[in-house]
C-alpha cells in the first residue's frame, strides 16, 4: 500500500473545503498515528556466531582414520571448548521434557540428530547438520604447485 505525507493529506482536504475544525483534528490524529510506538524497531543486535566442528572421535583415533562429525554455531566472543557443556544443556533439558522422558538422548550423537532445536537457542548453541558429515583432513599443500 502506498505511503501519502499527512501534510499532502491536508492539502487535499483543504482542496475540498473541509471544515477547519474538522481538518485540525483529522490532521492531528494523522499525526498520532504515523508515530512509532516506543520500543519498537529496537531490537539487539544478532549475535556473532562462529562455526566449529564437533569430531564423533570415541575411539581416540585422531588424527588418524576417517571420522565423522557435526556442524555447530555459537557465539563469535565464546570458546569452542564449551560446545559440549552447551550440548549437555540441551540435551539435560530434552530429556527433562515430557517427550524427553520418553525418548531420551543418551549420547551426543542422539542429543545432536534428535533434539529439537528450541533446547539448543537457550545454550546459545545452533546445530547445523543433525546427521554427521564426514570430516576430510588436509595436508594443506596443492599437489604439483
Amino acid at each position: 500500500m502506498p505511503k501519502i505525507d499527512v501534510n499532502k493529506v491536508a492539502e487535499i482536504l483543504k482542496k475540498h473545503h473541509i471544515d477547519p475544525a474538522v481538518l485540525r483534528r483529522v490532521v492531528e490524529e494523522m499525526n498520532i498515528a504515523v508515530q512509532p510506538d516506543p520500543g519498537e524497531g529496537e531490537q539487539p543486535p544478532p549475535v556473532k556466531k562462529q562455526y566449529a566442528i564437533l569430531v564423533s572421535d570415541p575411539d581416540g583415533r585422531l588424527p588418524e582414520g576417517d571420522f565423522t562429525g557435526w556442524v555447530l554455531q555459537i557465539p563469535e566472543s565464546d570458546s569452542p571448548a564449551s560446545s559440549r557443556e552447551r550440548i549437555a544443556k540441551g540435551a539435560y533439558d530434552y530429556n527433562a521434557s515430557k517427550k524427553g522422558r520418553l525418548y531420551p538422548a543418551k549420547t551426543v550423537g542422539e542429543a545432536l540428530e534428535s533434539v529439537p532445536g528450541r533446547f539448543f537457542r537457550d545454550a546459545e548453541l545452533w546445530v547445523k547438520t543433525k546427521t554427521p558429515v564426514v570430516v576430510l583432513r588436509t595436508d594443506n599443500e596443492i599437489p604439483g604447485g
